[in-house]
């Protein structure tokens, strides 16, 4: 039995909080994107913060560990290197799909920019537990699924998400990051049930816990990390207090951010909750002490035998069920994100609002990386983006998304002015030779495309 670590209480570390997280006093460690941390040149802020004993998880996004093809190696690679440059004591990811399509399909590769909940099927288990096994070789330090929070529902599942989550550490020996807000968002959005979710799972098999908070509009939750923590949310962290010890807890905020002392208060909420939820029930002298490894799990029933990372070839069952979940997968994603059919069973009103959400967070995303767009653009940058999104999915990042945005509002014919000079002064800066107009425009584009991708 493998001892587990014990964190303590800890804040999700962003750059634009990352002077206020090195003032707070009982911080004992942090989490940060995986995907932001780059192991050659990791932001002094977060050394400091190694230097005086502060534990830096990380923690990944982009990996899809729940989608229908294994993972990728170059991003296992990338994941474990960042593990690696921190020092750290795990990587977590989460149970989520994040792209589909592609030659499981023979359909053009999706990107969604957000996290998908999986259907709790048969098929979708066998495929996550393949996947998180390969990704378990891979990494040098053990591995942490995330449950996540979700708008919609998939038709015709087979289990709960307790007990999805009982077998996929049954048959891995994974640990699990158990987020309670998502539990909540879950509660509003599906009407699931937390305590019955908190009933199912094996609480012993926790490495941490997360906290965040969100917003309600229109009988839809949306899990935002942009808004204080709300009691609901609180009150689901003591249930879970008073079943067991969790290793760690953490704060977590995406956007919004406070000041100081506004996440200090909320450190200080969570403190009291698991504390007089340990106080109640004696939770703190029982713990979380020990963890099923891999050596101690259960026989793993999954289909196929090959656990290999990103390579493996699949046989068998394992490969029609890789197969019948990519098909369910990208029909939803491009319902999502390119305004095919909505799949049958799926509730229309829902994936409208999921699609409305992940067409603004890509305006979100987008104005973060590249500034010079809503700045050029002034009022008319949400509403272009926001209509260019619904046909046009995210095929490369949000790099990339970017310049395909600012390529197709050049294609479009926007009036000459100083506006459309500086988008395409911006656009040159970043693609290759200048867009001028018409047909030139359209020769250029594809031609500087061609360049680009090398062909």
């Amino acid at each position: 039995m493998r001892q587990q670590t014990r964190l303590g209480t800890g804040i999700g570390w962003r750059p634009e909080i990352a002077e206020a997280v090195e003032r707070m006093r009982g911080i004992d460690w942090v989490e940060a994107v995986a995907e932001n941390v780059c192991p050659g040149h990791v932001p002094e802020s977060l050394l400091r913060l190694r230097e005086r004993g502060v534990t830096v998880v990380p923690h990944g996004v982009s990996l899809g560990l729940g989608g229908a093809d294994r993972p990728d190696e170059s991003r296992l690679v990338a994941l474990a290197e960042r593990a690696e440059a921190l020092g750290s004591p795990l990587v977590t990811e989460h149970i989520a799909f994040v792209r589909a399509g592609g030659p499981l399909t023979a359909s053009p590769l999706l990107e969604a920019g957000h996290l998908l909940p999986v259907p709790r099927t048969r098929d979708a288990l066998d495929v996550l537990c393949a996947n998180v096994r390969a990704a378990q070789a891979a990494l040098p330090v053990p591995l942490a699924v995330e449950n996540i929070a979700a708008l919609i529902s998939w038709p015709g599942e087979e289990m709960t998400e307790g007990q999805f989550l009982y077998d996929l550490v049954d048959r891995t020996g994974v640990r699990l990051l158990v987020d309670v807000a998502n539990l909540h968002t879950n509660h509003v959005n599906r009407g699931e049930d937390p305590a019955k979710a908190l009933d199912e799972l094996p609480v012993e098999a926790i490495a941490y816990v997360h906290v965040a908070g969100g917003f309600e509009r229109d009988g839809v939750w949306h899990d935002s990390h942009a808004h204080p923590v709300p009691r609901p949310v609180l009150d689901i962290l003591a249930d879970l207090a008073s079943r067991v010890s969790p290793p760690g807890v953490l704060l977590e905020r995406d956007e919004n951010f406070p000041e100081q002392a506004e996440l200090e208060r909320e450190l200080t909420a969570i403190r009291r909750t698991l504390e007089s939820a340990g106080a109640a029930t004696g939770a703190t002298e029982r713990g979380a002490a020990v963890l099923v490894g891999s050596s101690e799990a259960g026989p793993d029933t999954s289909v196929g035998t090959d656990s290999g990372t990103g390579s493996g070839t699949d046989t068998g069952a394992e490969g029609a069920a890789r197969q019948r979940l990519a098909l369910a997968q990208a029909a939803l994603l491009s319902a999502l994100v390119a305004g095919t059919p909505v799949p049958e069973g799926f509730d229309r009103v829902r994936l409208g609002v999921q699609a409305r959400a992940l067409a603004a967070k890509r305006a979100d995303v987008v104005s973060k990386v590249a500034p010079e767009l809503p700045e050029i653009l002034a009022d008319g940058y949400r509403p272009a983006f926001l209509a260019y999104a619904q046909r046009h999915p995210m095929a490369g990042g949000y790099r990339r998304d970017a310049l395909d945005f600012a390529e197709h509002l050049l294609l479009a014919g926007l009036p000459e002015g100083a506006e459309t000079r500086r988008l395409r002064d911006w656009w040159l800066e970043r693609s290759g030779p200048a867009p001028l107009s018409g047909r030139s425009v359209a020769r250029l584009a594809r031609a500087t495309r061609r360049a680009l991708l090398g062909r």
